[in-house]
């Protein structure tokens, strides 16, 4: 194990960053799972491993003492240090820990955390914080929410699909909270949920005494209970825990004419505190910081660092309500801060904080080193959190309690065991992972569709072919998630088209859900009508407005349709795209396209009657047969894909099946076509095509689907079984 720990790509001279100094002292078992934990975390990084090695070749000069003090006093020693740490105060005047004593917090004592977010991008910088506290923690945790309407329901639905044992969350609706704070003038780029930390004595249950409050840009690399632990260390005044800034912003000397807010020596930055709220409520607090901000804003007219001015100056007039904090659970990594004071070795960090505009493109002499920690939890395997905490019993949720039943219900011995076992999967998933803007009309169509990483290259060219909304619902893992969000970013087509909704389903299994993947992006579609296509077809240029015009004059709003977009294949990587029917048909005469899958399996849209389509000029009516399987528009409302069918075989079947159950008219579009573009096969299809037991189970959840079909619509269902009995 020592040699493991040696090795590990985060370790300095033998010490590992991720785990605690004084690993040899913790229980056996314990140091087993984080030997697990770490053996993850070495996989993730190893496309950093050439930066980490000209890195770890500079780290000498960060184990070099900094000399002399910095602001009030020396940052090592503090308002932390009390009688029973004498002995310890010469080395913290020299920024080191070594191995700190336990917390003094109860084995499975309950931690509350509290953290303001709101948008797109601040919710995925929470989930990278609460993955860095999910690593190291050992107590339960309860987390406290501010968020504004979109962060609500990205957080929500991921927690609730996480399933973290020994996790709490709630929500707290930042609307409500506004106009406590709107009324003060904030240039800070927060805006005013910059301000929202002021109103958590209100915000937050009356019930709860002590809360630590977060900034989402914050990374720990230690256990949250040690810092937990020095809200015991309070005096009976102190109500608020603070690290001093690490900026000369309040000293006022960045530039001519800089006049900050006033604040005790170098002032204290916000980023972290340790909030006192049943102290803070009998002080009156509400009314203590509105008279402090209304008497600063008579001179200093606005805020220029939102929460944290005001907390300053609220400190300046009542310094004895202030517990120091040492300067390492809040390292502020910003253009002007002098954070290499704080520091000997780097295995003495607790919190990192990218508090600057810029984040981690911050001037900074480590910054490389901690932009490889904070990737590492970037692209940390989330699935790997969800473990029980040793000797703290979780207690269990009714979705755990369901999977619980539904994992005991199943037959180990079943040789569809694995099939049965991907369907209650809990999959994690964030939804909206980037930003969504999109307000739709009432005849309006969102193109639905699900892809992985080996099919990302298509995005560009449907953006192209389709200016309509789009609900995409990406499989991949966390690390090829930041892939996407780089190539996303730099994209000169995606960055600009605020009306896709990228939703990730984090992978866990051997199978691709397929058609659970396929539901996430039905569900999160805003708009009346969808278009279910799939990621490898790219529809006619100006499909979105003829099938917005098609909802309308085929009334979809009232009767129960599915309009047919007939599907065609070229077997070119290049393709020059017809732009008419006429074009199309052309090329179809030519060879140099094809009715989709002709050559392969033609039962799967024989039935849209190409032969009619040819020279139809109006919609025209198909029946349902057997194994057909068309893309289709129909109402939000529909029913969603059965989610028992997993990688290949039989997912869009069933559902063109069920809609016919539900007596949907399938109605195909005369001048509407996509096109399938060739690709390398998928694993699944290999899998289907190279396994007779993978087509043996796929067998036997097609006939229990039949089943299940009769039982939900009666008589009127048994002609599917019938026809399947017929092939």
């Amino acid at each position: 194990l020592s040699l493991f720990l040696y090795l590990s790509p985060l370790s300095h001279y033998g010490r590992s960053l991720l785990l605690a100094p004084c690993l040899a002292d913790t229980p056996a078992a314990e140091v087993l799972q984080r030997a697990v934990l770490e053996s993850r975390v070495r996989e993730v990084e190893a496309e950093n491993r050439q930066i980490r090695l000209r890195l770890s070749q500079s780290l000498g000069t960060a184990a070099q003492p900094q000399e002399g003090n910095y602001g009030n006093q020396q940052w090592g020693a503090s308002a932390d240090t009390g009688p029973e740490d004498v002995e310890n105060t010469a080395e913290e005047k020299n920024n080191h820990t070594e191995c700190p004593r336990a917390p003094s917090v109860q084995k499975c004592e309950l931690i509350h955390v509290a953290c303001v977010c709101a948008g797109h991008n601040a919710s995925r910088d929470v989930v990278t914080l609460v993955k860095s506290i999910l690593f190291h923690r050992r107590n339960p945790l309860h987390f406290h929410f501010i968020t504004d309407t979109v962060a609500h329901r990205i957080l929500s639905t991921l927690f609730q699909s996480w399933m973290v044992p020994s996790v709490q969350v709630s929500f707290y609706d930042a609307d409500e909270l506004k106009s406590e704070v709107s009324w003060i003038p904030n240039k800070h780029y927060s805006g005013i949920y910059g301000l929202m930390k002021l109103t958590l004595t209100k915000a937050l249950p009356s019930n709860l005494s002590k809360v630590i409050v977060l900034d989402t840009d914050i990374t720990f690399a230690t256990d949250i209970a040690e810092l937990w632990g020095i809200f015991q260390k309070f005096t009976d005044k102190q109500v608020i825990g603070l690290v001093e800034n690490q900026s000369d912003w309040y000293l006022g000397n960045l530039w001519k004419n800089h006049k900050p807010w006033p604040a005790l020596g170098r002032g204290f930055n916000t980023g972290v505190i340790l909030l006192y709220l049943e102290r803070l409520r009998r002080l009156r607090w509400e009314q203590m910081w509105r008279l402090t901000a209304e008497r600063e804003l008579m001179s200093m007219l606005s805020t220029s660092l939102a929460d944290q001015d005001i907390f300053n100056a609220f400190i300046k007039q009542n310094p004895v309500l202030v517990h120091q904090l040492p300067c390492f659970w809040n390292v502020q990594l910003s253009d002007h801060t002098r954070s290499e004071q704080c520091y000997t070795e780097v295995s003495d960090l607790k919190v990192i904080h990218w508090n600057s505009p810029k984040k981690l493109r911050v001037k900074n002499k480590h910054v490389e080193f901690f932009r490889n920690l904070y990737l590492t939890f970037l692209e940390y395997d989330g699935n790997l959190l969800r473990r029980e905490l040793f000797g703290c019993p979780s207690q269990a949720t009714p979705e755990s309690i369901r999977l619980q039943t539904s994992l005991e219900d199943l037959d180990e011995d079943d040789q569809c065991y694995d099939f049965r076992r991907e369907r209650i999967t809990v999959h994690r998933v964030h939804l909206y992972f980037l930003q969504y803007e999109y307000t739709p009309t009432e005849d309006d169509v969102t193109l639905v569709a699900q892809l992985s990483m080996d099919r990302l290259q298509m995005l560009e060219a449907i953006c192209k072919h389709w200016e309509g909304p789009i609900s995409l619902a990406l499989y991949m893992s966390d690390a090829e998630a930041q892939q996407f969000l780089r190539y996303a970013q730099a994209s000169e087509v995606l960055k600009n088209r605020k009306n896709v909704g990228y939703h990730v389903v984090y992978k866990e299994g051997q199978f691709y859900p397929v058609n659970l993947v396929r539901n996430v992006a039905l569900r999160n579609a805003n708009t009346p009508y969808v278009f279910l296509a799939d990621v490898d077809f790219l529809p006619m240029y100006g499909l979105y407005d003829y099938l917005r015009r098609a909802v309308v004059q085929l009334d979809m709003a009232h009767t129960k349709k599915a309009l047919v977009v007939p599907a065609f294949e070229t077997l070119r990587y290049r393709l020059s795209f017809p732009k008419s029917k006429a074009e199309l048909l052309s090329m179809l005469d030519m060879g140099t396209l094809y009715t989709f899958r002709y050559h392969v399996w033609t039962k799967g849209h024989a039935p849209t009657n190409y032969a009619k389509w040819r020279t139809a000029t109006t919609p025209y009516k198909v029946e349902w047969e057997s194994d057909f399987e068309p893309y289709v528009v129909v109402r939000r409302d529909c029913p969603e894909y059965d989610q028992r069918f997993v990688g290949f075989g039989w997912n869009k079947v069933s559902h063109i099946m069920e809609l016919d159950a539900q007596e949907y008219d399938l109605m195909v579009l005369p001048n509407a076509f996509m096109i399938h573009m060739p690709h390398a096969p998928s694993f699944d299809i290999s899998k289907f095509r190279s396994s007779p037991s993978y087509r043996n189970c796929l067998g036997t959840l097609k006939d229990e689907f039949h089943q299940d079909l009769s039982r939900k619509y009666g008589s009127s269902a048994l002609k599917y079984l019938t026809a399947q009995r017929n092939i």
